[in-house]
């Protein structure tokens, strides 16, 4: 049986804990604080469609576990190279990194063509540790689709969704992310192996890298956003900007820009998770979302000033 840990058990990490545990796959959780402790001493609660489910994964030190087979990366992209004295224990050259990020990951550039082959994102990797800790080649990319939050220590509530979309760097399909895939359908999970993961990213970072950063600016909702004319303007641009630098690295899209925009307006008065990290005074992603786009952009010499211009404002938001 394959030795599966969830590294960042919050919510959605804490929702794939339990999903996997529950349909009887050994897991290990790397969690902290008070959500620990209640783990510990009640086990791990989710709150899903009516039902409560509580489980008992291993609560563990990384140090403690050792070399896994599957580590699944749950938290936010600029708490990784933090976490790297933690990950490390848990990474050998056999174990298979599953990156449940948002935005650009670290490893995105591996397996491009020339002149972008292996090519470090700064914005997200700024000095290469997380590159050289999580091997780009030992990754599975993840696209991450429902909503869960904690409602308290120990105890997840999945609200929406369950489709956690997987694909190699390099269009493969591999023994490992069929594996991990089979695990997760068998929790009762949706996980589809993708050959062109890349694409994936793209759409749900199409809308993220315009209305995360405009939201954090105005607190405004998705639904206020995407109503008034000036707002929507700009993520309008933001997008067509984004779209640009995606295709010029090979990326395609799906959909058209104008259904992105009415399937967030079609959300509604949601705050983003920018927005809400911002009011609770922590660290908010803004160069996995945005900043590395624009970083991009520079490579390619495609001009993107309105998402430079929000970045900018941003960042400066973000400092106060």
């Amino acid at each position: 049986m394959s030795r599966i840990c969830v590294f960042g058990a919050g919510a959605i990490g804490g929702l794939v804990a339990a999903r996997l545990q529950a349909a009887g796959t050994d897991v290990s959780i790397v969690a902290r604080g008070p959500h620990r402790a209640a783990i510990e001493a009640n086990g791990l609660i989710l709150l899903s469609g009516g039902e409560r489910i509580t489980t008992r994964p291993r609560v563990a030190d990384a140090a403690d576990l050792g070399p896994q087979d599957y580590v699944l990366i749950t938290l936010k992209a600029q708490g990784i190279e933090p976490a790297l004295p933690q990950l490390r224990p848990l990474i050998g050259p056999a174990t298979t990194i599953i990156a449940a990020i948002n935005g650009v990951p670290w490893w995105y550039t591996h397996g491009l063509p020339a002149p972008f082959t292996d090519r470090r994102i700064t914005a997200v990797d700024p000095t290469g540790a997380v590159t050289e800790a999580l091997p780009p080649g030992q990754t599975l990319g993840c696209v991450v689709y429902p909503a869960a939050e904690i409602l308290e220590p120990g105890v997840i509530n999945h609200t929406y969704g369950d489709r956690f979309v997987l694909g190699e760097p390099d269009g493969t399909r591999t023994d490992r992310a069929e594996t991990i895939s089979r695990a997760l359908i068998a929790a009762g999970l949706k996980a589809p192996l993708r050959p062109r993961i890349r694409d994936d990213i793209w759409v749900k970072l199409w809308g993220n890298m315009a209305f995360n950063p405009i939201s954090a600016l105005t607190g405004a909702t998705l639904d206020r956003i995407t109503a008034d004319p000036g707002t929507s303007a700009v993520a309008r641009a933001m997008m067509a900007e984004g779209q640009a630098v995606a295709e010029a690295l090979g990326a395609r899209f799906s959909i058209d820009l104008n259904k992105r925009i009415a399937g967030a307006a079609d959300v509604g008065a949601h705050k983003t998770s920018m927005l809400q990290d911002l009011e609770r005074g922590r660290p908010i992603e803004i160069e996995a979302l945005l900043g590395a786009v624009v970083e991009i952009a520079g490579w390619v010499g495609i001009p993107v000033p309105i998402s430079t211009t929000i970045l900018a404002l941003t960042r400066q938001r973000a400092q106060r």
